[in-house]
């Protein structure tokens, strides 16, 4: 078993991480929709685990976004997002020790918080630290007890720290980090397939 960051060093280098770029494609467009559907002003964005940036670039291009970051703590994944993207910011780090020079508008990430020991710790750092009065968190996994398909997941990609969590327990742990008017919702279902979990929340102005 590998550690998660050791596991998306090797997809760097092999490809994967444009793979999933494209399976996860839908569910991000769904998500960013969400957060800047009823966006009126220029906000700031960052993308927690950000892998190669490819959602922070999408980010980038919206009209009112001033400035865009992604944190990652592959060494590798960050590499190649500074390789193809010149205009963004990136950040090789620990997500739970990071800390933004300004605090932002909207945090999006995806498949990225069940690879913690501590995910709810972490939504808390998060929401304490990273976001501005009024801004967004939203998150999307696929790793979670009611999507039956992902329960082997960590067994069958070799990874050590893959922590599983019921959608309530997402939900409770976005309340719990102060977070208002929390939304969650299945993007993708499809068979046995209980889709993307997405969840939402904003922190009080």
């Amino acid at each position: 078993m590998n550690s998660p960051i050791e596991v998306f060093s090797k997809w760097a280098k092999d490809g994967r991480d444009e793979r999933m770029a494209d399976g996860h494609a839908n569910s991000v467009k769904t998500m960013l929709e969400f957060a800047l559907k009823t966006q009126s002003k220029p906000f700031s964005f960052i993308d927690a685990g950000c892998g190669n940036g490819w959602v922070v670039r999408m980010a980038s291009q919206h009209p009112l976004c001033k400035k865009a970051q992604g944190v990652d703590g592959s060494e590798s994944m960050i590499n190649k997002a500074k390789s193809l993207d010149s205009e963004n910011a990136y950040h090789c780090t620990d997500l739970m020790n990071w800390v933004p020079t300004e605090k932002v508008d909207i945090i999006h990430s995806m498949e990225v918080f069940y690879y913690l020991p501590d995910p709810i710790a972490l939504i808390n750092h998060i929401a304490s630290q990273w976001l501005n009065p009024g801004g967004r968190l939203i998150m999307g996994i696929d790793y979670y007890r009611e999507n039956k398909p992902s329960e082997s997941w960590d067994e069958d990609c070799g990874i050590s720290i893959m922590t599983r969590l019921s959608e309530a327990e997402w939900v409770a742990g976005f309340n719990s980090a102060g977070l208002k008017n929390v939304t969650f919702w299945r993007v993708g279902a499809k068979d046995d397939w209980a889709g993307t979990l997405v969840v939402t929340g904003k922190l009080e102005s």
